[in-house]
């Protein structure tokens, strides 16, 4: 890990392609088969699911850790280039490890192995145990580039989709979107042909858009200028009642309403949870306080960025009897933490993330209520978030000038210039990185980015202009940062 560059970011292992060798993704599976051995989840025999996204480095990955799992004795089940959450699905039906070669939003230079235990996502307990595997390498396998000499072929395909879209129609209902006409944003979506066929499953006529042969790295939470210009130009004559979207692997999920504007991740999220009645909720500190405010659950946690902080906090609000137990991120991304029942119909937990179940709830619950996207979110009390990122600016560098700034946040605030838009500063949260909650009620996070070398800001403010002025300040400010040393 320190040699390549290949780290542990908030989902997986991430790293760029140049450092991402047959030697280094053979190592980190072998040393995530004999974590997984020492819990009694994997022994020779066992069958290890994997797949991947539409990346063009990600085949020669998948080949790399195809050959890990065979020389642990293991046998891969390949199910293609398939949904996250689909092969998630299947693996944890059946009981057995799980792995995931994808970068999910991040651009293509960059990659990564996302693995699972045999009933759930691997949690950072996992990973700080993984870390601790000692790893024996065949130098024969490998030459002087770090290439497998003899990369295996990829077992055929076992199809899971089937599997997946089943898991909608059984619970929602073969006319659960009839009526509607839904634009699907394919771009380079592992599951754009398969959103097509979940659409068109509930009874709704699905018209795909935008497909891409070169990868995109669309990012839920910081919606690129051109998707937003797409969508409003694709919803201009009026024949769409939403668009769909997902990220590159498809477990986070981007809707936009009837006039192309695309919901914030964190709305969807609470949308879908008082969709299905949800008593427990958990989601991270960054997310939308209108969660609170709409008093529908009882229990609310909220945690560190990263589905695994969720998925452990979800958990544990379950196994304490708070039911249904939900998650979500602010980028959308919806976890199912124990069983639903809906009109007598019941949906199994899934807890890693998610993209179809929100955008199904949030157009359900739209349909049912004889609203239109945008009037269900006016339901909800009026919080606006939004984020965006300051890109090539280096993680050390961020949490350096966050740790500075923690120090002494009144007067960090103020040389920002937040004081001057915001009033003084009322109180400081540093649950992950440093959140910032001022006297008008407004709030700015700085958080170094998990998965590249970005620096993440979010805001929350009361009207989205407030938010978008909050927004530009707070980008405007932390710039100076990444000139200063």
């Amino acid at each position: 890990m320190q040699h390549s560059g290949v780290a542990f970011g908030t989902s997986g292992a991430r790293g760029l392609v140049t450092a991402m060798t047959d030697r280094v993704c053979f190592a980190y599976t072998v040393g995530y088969l004999r974590h997984l051995a020492t819990l009694g989840e994997f022994a020779p025999g066992t069958d290890v699911a994997v797949a991947g996204d539409l990346r063009p480095s990600t085949p020669h990955i998948l080949r790399a850790c195809v050959a890990a799992i065979t020389h642990m004795g293991g046998r891969p089940v390949f199910c293609g280039f398939v949904p996250t959450p689909a092969l998630c699905l299947y693996a944890f039906g059946r009981g057995i490890p799980s792995l995931m070669v994808t970068g999910s939003h991040i651009p293509a230079d960059r990659n990564g192995i996302k693995f699972n235990r045999a009933h759930g996502e691997f949690l950072k307990s996992d990973e700080a145990a993984m870390r601790e595997e000692d790893v024996d390498l065949p130098d024969s396998l490998f030459d002087g580039s770090a290439a497998l000499i003899s990369p295996p072929i990829l077992p055929p395909v076992t199809d899971v989709v089937p599997g997946f879209i089943a898991r909608y129609r059984d619970f929602f209902g073969s006319d659960a979107l009839s009526g509607l006409t839904l634009g699907i944003y394919q771009h380079s979506a592992v599951g754009r042909d398969v959103l097509v066929h979940i659409v068109e499953a509930l009874g709704g006529r699905a018209v795909p858009l935008g497909r891409m042969e070169d990868f995109i790295p669309v990012d839920t939470e910081a919606v690129r200028p051109e998707d937003a210009t797409l969508a409003r130009q694709w919803a201009s004559d009026g024949e769409l009642d939403a668009i769909l979207t997902t990220d590159g692997d498809s477990d986070r999920p981007l809707l936009a309403d009837r006039a192309g504007d695309w919901l914030r991740g964190d709305v969807l999220g609470i949308l879908a949870a008082r969709f299905l009645g949800a008593c427990a909720v958990t989601t991270p500190v960054s997310s939308n306080s209108a969660l609170e405010l709409s008093g529908f659950a009882s229990d609310v946690r909220r945690t560190r960025i990263g589905s695994p902080f969720v998925v452990a906090a979800m958990t544990e609000a379950a196994a304490a009897g708070s039911l249904p137990s939900v998650g979500y991120e602010a980028n959308g991304g919806f976890l199912l933490g124990s069983d639903v029942t809906r009109n007598g119909r019941t949906l199994r937990a899934l807890p890693t993330r998610d993209s179809v179940l929100p955008m199904l709830c949030a157009l359900v619950a739209a349909r049912d209520a004889g609203m239109d996207l945008a009037e269900l979110v006016r339901t909800l009390p009026p919080r606006f978030t939004l984020s965006d990122r300051l890109v090539e600016m280096p993680t050390a560098q961020s949490r350096d000038r966050i740790a500075r700034l923690s120090e002494d946040p009144v007067q960090g605030a103020e040389a920002l210039g937040l004081c001057k838009i915001c009033g003084p500063l009322a109180s400081v949260d540093e649950t992950d990185g440093l959140r910032m909650t001022f006297a008008d009620g407004r709030v700015v996070h700085l958080r170094p980015s998990g998965n590249a070398p970005e620096l993440r800001v979010y805001v929350e403010a009361d009207s989205p202009e407030q938010a978008q002025t909050l927004l530009r300040a707070g980008l405007d400010a932390v710039s100076l940062w990444r000139e200063q040393a």
